[in-house]
This record gives structure tokens, C-alpha cells and sequence, in this order.
């Protein structure tokens, strides 16, 4: 059985193998370099995965799920917490899966089934305590409930067009996240929320939202989509805000628990959930506006 110390070493010399078969002009690559290699094959892969099919769809939600309620109890276990991250991430993992095979039934016995798991393990494991529980609750109620929406809205519209519009749910937040670090990066003087998030500025915020609500206007050439101008427009200030929302909490959290990233599975990003943060919010609200707003069925 390898020891800690051994699987660094086989990592690193892993790595320092793949750096060697790295052609010059892909290696001392800039900050902002890494940062689009990085984000462009995020970006691919998960247009692929959402316009292939459902299950494609699925897989894409249910890892990133798993990975990021990963990062989160490691980040909680840090701050002294002790969440149960075998019954959290194994949650969070079937809460996409649930609603894919039972619809918004699938969400109740994935929740009741985990907070049965929880108090099992609470009564018999002395060490566990009542944060212990909320913690590891919430963890995978926020990485995996909350992704959920996506499964909502891919499923709403049978085949490619249901892929166009989740991965439109998608560019949404990336016209955001794009705007508001493209203009904040340059004209950004006001700060929003110095202590939470310092990078973060007013002028970042409106830009964002501004890409927002462009981007929701690519709702209404979607076929099997019924939405108006002046719902995207709407729908797309709200997502704005629930996107910076998202953005706000994972950083509280990360500076809560003394991280700068909540991991390094993205180099120039940080960790998945320093990715994925907005998409959270983003894609409960943007579920439940299209459907109580009547733009899509609600096939469940």
C-alpha cells in the first residue's frame, strides 16, 4: 500500500514527464494563458456532453456534482468541521440522477434517503456532532441539488434542441462571468464586496449583467421555447444576480475556511467549484422562470 509521501512523488514525476513531452511554445505560458487553455476545454467538453443526449448530460451534472462537493468538505474539514464526505458527495452525485429517473420525486428520496443515512451515522459515530450533519447536508444540497435545474430544463425539449437550451443556460453565465471580469479587469474601480470578494466592482457587476441579459435573448430562436424580448431581458437580470449571488457564497465559504482556491483540478481557475460556483443559482432560478413563466413544459 503506497504511503502519502509516495503518491506525491509518483505524481510528481508524472507531471515533470508530461511537462517534458510539452512543446516550447505551450510551456512558462502566461497567467491569462492558462486561464483560456484551461477554461476552452471546460467549455468543449461540456458543449459536447450537453448537446450529445441526456445521459451525456447527466454524467457531465453528476460528476461535476461529485468533484465539487469533493473540494467542499475538503475546504470544511480544514475549518475543523468533520462532515461525512463518503454520504455527502455519494448525495450530491444522485441528486441529478434522481430527478433524471424520478423527476422532482427523485429529489425527496434522494434528501430523505441522506438525512436517514446522516442521523444513522450521527447516533452511532460518538465523534459526529450536529454541525457535522448540517454540514455535510448542505454540502450536498448546494453541488448537487442546486444543478439539478439543468436536468429540468435539457429534458424539457426531447433531443438537440433540449441540448441548445441548457447549453444557452449555460453561455448565459459564461457571458457573465466573461463581462464582468473583462470589464472589471479594465475599468473596475468601485468595489462591491472588498472583504468577501475583493476583485469584485460595481462597473464588473453591471457589465455581467449586461452579458446576461444578451445572452437570453438567444432564447427566443430556440424551437419548443415560447419567451418574449422583454422576459429575456428580465429573466436575464434575475440569472445575472443569481450568478453573482452563487459567486458571493462560494467565496464566503472559501474565506470562512481560509482557502484563495478551493482546489487545483483547473489551472488559472482553482478548483471546479471556483468554476461552477454561479452555474448553481443560475440553474434553480433559470428552472423555475421558464417554467412557471410557461416558456417550457414541465415534463415532470
Amino acid at each position: 500500500m503506497k504511503t502519502k509521501g509516495e503518491g506525491r512523488n509518483a505524481a510528481a514525476k508524472i507531471k515533470d514527464y508530461a511537462y517534458g513531452k510539452t512543446p516550447d511554445r505551450f510551456k512558462n505560458a502566461s497567467d491569462l494563458q492558462v486561464r483560456f487553455r484551461t477554461g476552452f476545454i471546460y467549455v468543449v467538453l461540456s458543449v459536447v456532453c450537453l448537446l450529445a443526449s441526456e445521459y451525456t448530460t447527466l454524467i457531465l451534472l453528476a460528476v461535476t456534482a461529485g468533484v465539487c462537493a469533493g473540494e467542499f468538505f475538503y475546504m470544511l474539514r480544514k475549518d475543523a468541521k468533520l462532515p461525512n464526505e463518503i454520504l455527502g458527495i455519494a448525495s450530491a452525485v444522485m441528486y441529478p440522477i434522481g430527478v433524471f429517473f424520478c423527476g422532482h420525486n427523485g429529489i425527496a428520496i434522494v434528501a430523505i434517503g441522506e438525512m436517514i443515512a446522516l442521523l444513522v451515522w450521527y447516533v452511532f459515530y460518538s465523534r459526529a456532532r450536529i454541525a457535522d450533519v448540517s454540514v455535510s447536508f448542505f454540502g450536498s444540497a448546494y453541488c448537487g441539488l442546486l444543478l439539478c435545474g439543468f436536468m429540468v430544463i435539457r429534458m424539457s425539449i426531447p433531443g438537440f434542441w433540449g441540448g441548445v437550451l441548457a447549453l444557452c443556460v449555460f453561455a448565459t453565465v459564461w457571458a457573465n462571468d466573461s463581462s464582468a471580469y473583462l470589464v472589471g479587469r479594465k475599468i473596475g474601480k468601485h468595489k462591491m464586496a472588498p472583504r468577501i470578494s475583493p476583485k469584485k466592482s460595481w462597473e464588473g457587476f453591471v457589465a455581467g449583467l449586461i452579458g446576461s441579459m444578451a445572452a437570453w435573448c438567444l432564447f427566443t430562436f430556440i424551437p419548443g421555447v415560447v419567451i418574449s424580448i422583454p422576459q429575456a431581458l428580465c429573466f436575464g437580470l434575475a440569472c445575472g444576480c443569481a450568478g453573482v449571488l452563487g459567486d458571493f457564497a462560494e467565496s464566503r465559504i472559501k474565506r470562512n475556511a481560509g482557502f484563495k482556491d478551493s482546489g487545483t483540478i483547473m489551472p488559472g481557475h482553482g478548483g471546479l467549484l471556483d468554476r461552477t460556483d454561479s452555474l448553481f443559482l443560475v440553474s434553480t432560478v433559470a428552472a423555475v422562470l421558464l417554467v412557471l413563466g410557461g416558456c417550457i413544459p414541465n415534463v415532470f
